[in-house]
């Protein structure tokens, strides 16, 4: 059943379509976000466009620059390094426990997980945040399951500063089933006790994330430097 738009509530329907179209590159890098200008763009007045901004800023997906409001401009090299501590933090994890180890992983919250992305298979997730949500909870839960509570709060650091670039993405939904079938395979690996299957799948689904997330920065930059000359 179709949602009832006109029971959405106005600040709710500007932030949707902001968030849409800083994604889709609709309203460009370079683009100071004035409440004025933004309100005659979608028919509204100010209030729900300062709200909307507002939530976007605590998104991580609009920065306050000197002279106002800007979308978020991703910094290539700070990307690559949170990738790499974030392949580091995770595979630590793993690599702590080992068949024949007395430490183990706690399995009930993996196959919570399991269920959870056995449920998202058969009832395919639209990309946004609540999917990127999804994503960060699952990796965070199999870190913690791996027992040292540190590397899970420092994965949780790492998740905050990489999620809006990640939030601004829009993926395909084969990008979206690929993913939901690597957390099912790591899963069901660490469920049987198949660490380095579950290793291997771990490092081979982050890499393809980082290169997705990557691409979509630059993407941005290019925009950025597209309306600069525009300007110019």
């Amino acid at each position: 059943m179709a949602r009832d738009i006109g029971r959405i509530p106005l600040r709710e329907q500007v932030y949707e379509s902001l968030r849409r179209d800083l994604a889709s590159g609709a309203i460009m890098p370079t683009q100071r976000l004035g409440e004025e200008r933004l309100a005659e763009t979608y028919g509204v007045s100010r209030t729900p466009v300062r709200e909307a901004l507002a939530r976007l800023q605590a998104d991580g997906l609009v920065e306050r620059l000197a002279d106002g409001l800007y979308p978020y401009r991703p910094r290539l090299d700070e990307l690559d390094h949170l990738y790499e501590l974030r392949i580091v933090l995770e595979t630590r994890g793993m690599q702590r426990v080992r068949p024949g180890d007395r430490r183990s992983h706690a399995l009930d919250p993996i196959r919570d997980e399991l269920a959870t992305w056995l449920r998202l298979r058969d009832h395919a997730p639209e990309p946004g945040p609540a999917l990127v949500a999804a994503d960060e909870a699952f990796h965070t839960t199999v870190l913690a399951a791996a027992g040292n509570t540190a590397l899970a709060e420092a994965l949780t650091a790492v998740h905050v500063r990489v999620r809006p670039v990640r939030t601004l993405d829009v993926p395909s939904p084969e990008r979206i089933a690929t993913m939901v079938a690597d957390h099912i395979a790591i899963a069901e690996f660490l469920s049987a006790g198949a660490v380095d299957a579950a290793l291997d799948r771990l490092t081979a689904h982050v890499d393809t994330a980082r290169m997705h997330v990557r691409a979509r920065a630059q993407h941005a930059l290019r925009l950025t430097k597209l309306g600069r000359a525009v300007r110019d």
